[in-house]
């Protein structure tokens, strides 16, 4: 009897590598649910209902309160219909950039706010997410998430066209939210300082490279600068997620110095930092406890 496995073994890489170069098939995006992730295979790409995003109140963020009373205005007007602006948060990591964005979202998704999350590298796709979205009743947040360029990147231009410079302006209903640990989303050299050049009044005039920089982060109209804590803000932050997985008053009370320790250990005060020792903590805890 002849052994096909050899031609099977064959038939499964050659459909493996036509898998790869076909279009991806498109699907009808489940408008039903409140956040998406784009998805793209080749040149063509599509919306993936993401049907149990991350639950953050806005309430569970300390800390932040200018950057959260900030956003969740601007969002709101954007929901109602009024003029908001484009959003970029940057700063010190683990400070609560991305789970801001999520908040408002649990905050607002009742009023008819949608999440669209876009990876750096579909950014090309911007065009073709802006279609899908067009006309609809619904206002759509595309949120990039520690978003960061390279010279040359080709998402760099795309995201420049869709804010402000292409003919076809953003719809009404579309803002851009965007976290980065850069300010201007680009490394800063310290060759650039050398464009510098200097007026005879004795202004300084940043070199083009700068510019190029800053022409990007400048289209995004409202800033949300976030900045490291200090010790008594991240042994709050402890405090209120201890109480949120069920901790007692008095453990959170003499939970201090292994919260300090942890930190120390990790070499960060951050709301990160802070939530994954409340993790650590309370399942030891109470896990003890239960016994």
């Amino acid at each position: 009897m002849t052994d096909l496995t050899p031609l099977l073994d064959r038939l499964d890489r050659l459909f493996a590598r036509l898998d790869a170069v076909l279009p991806a098939p498109t699907f009808p995006p489940d408008w039903s649910a409140h956040a998406f992730r784009w998805r793209s295979r080749g040149d063509r790409g599509w919306l993936e209902a993401v049907h149990h995003p991350h639950r953050i109140a806005l309430g569970d963020l300390h800390a932040v309160e200018d950057q959260k009373q900030r956003i969740e205005q601007n969002t709101r007007q954007f929901v109602q219909g009024k003029p908001a602006n484009n959003v970029l948060l940057t700063g010190a990591r683990g400070t609560g950039k991305s789970s801001l964005v999520k908040a408002v979202l649990n905050q607002f998704a009742r009023r008819g706010l949608r999440l669209i999350e876009v990876d750096k590298n579909d950014l090309i796709h911007l065009p073709e997410i802006v279609d899908q979205i067009a006309g609809r009743r619904e206002k759509f947040i595309i949120f990039c998430d520690d978003l960061s360029f390279e010279s040359g990147e080709p998402g760099y231009k795309a995201m420049k066209s869709i804010l402000d410079g292409s003919i076809s302006g953003m719809p009404d209903n579309l803002l851009v939210y965007a976290t980065s640990n850069r300010r201007h989303l680009m490394p800063e050299k310290m060759a650039e300082n050398l464009e510098a050049k200097y007026t005879d009044d004795g202004d300084v005039r940043p070199g083009e490279t700068t510019e190029e920089k800053v022409s990007l982060s400048e289209r995004f109209g409202l800033w949300l600068s976030f900045y490291a804590f200090g010790q008594d803000e991240y042994l709050a932050i402890c405090g209120h997620w201890l109480g949120h997985f069920g901790c007692a008053p008095e453990m959170i009370a003499t939970a201090r110095q292994e919260a300090l320790q942890w930190a120390l250990l990790r070499g960060s005060r951050s709301g990160r930092v802070a939530w994954q020792f409340a993790r650590d903590y309370a399942g030891r805890k109470l896990t003890k406890k239960s016994r």
